[in-house]
C-alpha cells in the first residue's frame, strides 16, 4: 500500500511537473510576442518622429530624443487641450451674458412700448 501511495505521488508530482513546463512554455511565448509588439512599436514611433531613423538621409535620432520629442508632442497636446477648454467656457460665458442682453433688450423694448 505504501508503495501504490508513493506510485500515486511519484505521477501527481510528474503531471504537476509537466504542467509547469507547458506553462513556463506558454509565459515565453507570450513574453516573445509581447518583445515584438515592442519592437514594432518601437519602430512605428521612430517613423512617425523620425524619416531619417528609418533610412532615410540626414541624421538618424536616438530612442531617447525620440522619446523626448514624444514627451514633448504629449505636453502640447495636454495644453491644446487645457486651452480649448479654456475657449470654450469663455465662448460659454459669452452666449449666456449674449442672451441675458437679448432678453435685458427685449424687456427694455417692451416697457418702452408700454410707455408710449
Amino acid at each position: 500500500q505504501v508503495e501504490e501511495e508513493l506510485k500515486n505521488t511519484c505521477k501527481r508530482k510528474s503531471l504537476q511537473l509537466q504542467e509547469m513546463g507547458r506553462r513556463e512554455r506558454l509565459l515565453k511565448s507570450d513574453v516573445d510576442r509581447a518583445q515584438g509588439q515592442l519592437e514594432s512599436l518601437k519602430s512605428q514611433v521612430m517613423r512617425v518622429c523620425s524619416p531619417q531613423a528609418a533610412g532615410g538621409a540626414g541624421k538618424a535620432h536616438t530612442v531617447q530624443q525620440v522619446v523626448e520629442k514624444v514627451r514633448k508632442i504629449w505636453e502640447e497636446n495636454q495644453q491644446s487641450q487645457a486651452r480649448e477648454k479654456c475657449l470654450q467656457e469663455e465662448i460659454s460665458s459669452k452666449l449666456l451674458k449674449e442672451k441675458e442682453t437679448t432678453e435685458n433688450v427685449e424687456v427694455f423694448k417692451k416697457s418702452l412700448c408700454e410707455l408710449q
